[in-house]
């Protein structure tokens, strides 16, 4: 069993292991880096509060997916989301320009394909795992992702 978090050298552990997964998960969701930094906050704060312990390394993760993609809904239905509107550019986190337009298109996507295009392709889950993690059936997200995936080559042109 993988315990939690005591000592500040394990909290910061955690978040140079994860904070790339949160950060991505909620500029997924979010698109504005003020709200992905009062989002990713949230997360480590309930990932440090929390007594829960892990089987593995591999549950903790996608544990943590599953805290931040709750976080970023609960943030999109707030009463301040629904009442303010940004303007901003907002830049994205790439390491390429290929990663880039690939990530723009991958934003484009309805919210329920973002996630499974994601988890599937950047965090390596497999089909059954998205489906625990987002507690979907294993066909409903076979199907997501396939429509997922035909919407893409559509946008990039085959």
């Amino acid at each position: 069993m993988v315990q939690p978090y005591a000592t500040e050298e394990e909290i910061s552990a955690v978040i140079d292991q994860y904070g790339k997964l949160v950060r991505r998960i909620c500029f997924l969701y979010l698109k504005n880096p003020q709200d992905v930094e009062d989002v990713f906050q949230e997360v480590f704060i309930k990932v440090f509060l929390t007594n829960q312990t892990f089987q593995n390394e591999q549950h903790r993760k996608a544990w943590l997916c599953r805290v931040t993609y709750n976080k970023c809904k609960d943030f999109k239905r707030s009463f301040w989301n629904r009442r303010v509107q940004t303007y901003e550019e907002v830049e994205i986190p790439y390491e390429s320009q290929e990663e880039r337009n690939i990530l723009e298109d991958v934003m484009a996507l309805p919210a329920k394909y973002k996630w499974v295009i994601y988890l599937h392709f950047y965090e390596g889950y497999t089909i059954p795992e998205i489906g625990d993690i987002t507690r979907q059936n294993t066909s409903t997200v076979y199907s997501q992702l396939r429509r997922a995936k035909e919407k893409l080559r559509k946008e990039m042109g085959g």
